[in-house]
């Protein structure tokens, strides 16, 4: 069965897979490939949606899990689009869908990205996986804006949102990223769609990767190595 509802029009977007050089950002290729060997390793042939899914310079569709059904959404269509969304905020995906909804460097250009959270949700399974990657600093770079940048505790207030929203999201864990050869620190968040299954996810990002400030875990309270600078 379909992913897409009937209004969605679809675009071809088999791309030769592409490695680390001459891409995104390097530290938002190397999340999202950690995050995909972090929380999608048991499960086989992944059902995984892209928001903001438009390969400018470089797709984590090129470091998706080997057999996974994978999905591009955008507002235009291009390499690595395979729905053009005509509203932002309104996806036109079945509810419940997605083992993993993935969203790179794509919410500080949206309007009202906690409208996006919600519809996120909702195409993600109850026992799903959202990941969000954003930048915490950096230069300003409109496509066709740049509204936000997002802070440690950007990832519990998301989930107070969803909460409000009557969605029993969690938050598995948070951080900021260190700096490498480009000028972004990256501001990684994971979600478990209903907390009632936080027990399937046990492994981390911040497990296999040191070099983090501000590191939100699921079952603590306080912020691991704290540090008010983010330059």
């Amino acid at each position: 069965m379909s992913l897409c509802q009937s209004e969605c029009r679809r675009f071809e977007s088999d791309y030769p897979l592409q490695g680390y050089f001459l891409t995104m950002h390097d530290t938002a290729l190397m999340f999202g490939d950690m995050f995909f060997k972090t929380y999608l390793k048991h499960i086989a042939n992944p059902t995984i949606i892209d928001i903001g899914s438009l390969d400018i310079n470089g797709s984590l569709r090129s470091v998706a899990p080997q057999g996974s059904q994978y999905l591009g959404l955008d507002l235009d269509h291009g390499k690595g689009v395979d729905v053009v969304l005509s509203d932002p905020y309104k996806y036109p995906i079945q509810d419940q869908q997605a083992d993993a909804v993935v969203c790179s460097s794509c919410l500080e250009h949206t309007d009202m990205f906690w409208i996006s959270f919600l519809e996120i949700l909702r195409i993600t399974k109850p026992t799903g996986v959202i990941y969000l990657q954003m930048p915490s600093q950096g230069e300003v770079h409109r496509y066709p804006i740049d509204s936000w940048r997002f802070y440690p505790d950007s990832g519990r207030s998301l989930e107070k949102w969803a909460r409000y929203n009557q969605i029993p999201s969690l938050l598995l864990e948070s951080f900021i990223g260190a700096r490498q050869a480009d000028q972004w620190r990256d501001c990684v968040m994971v979600f478990v769609k209903d907390e009632q299954y936080q027990s399937m996810y046990t492994d981390r990002i911040a497990f296999d990767y040191s070099d983090y400030a501000n590191l939100t875990l699921y079952g603590d309270k306080e912020l691991i190595r704290f540090t008010a600078d983010i330059s």
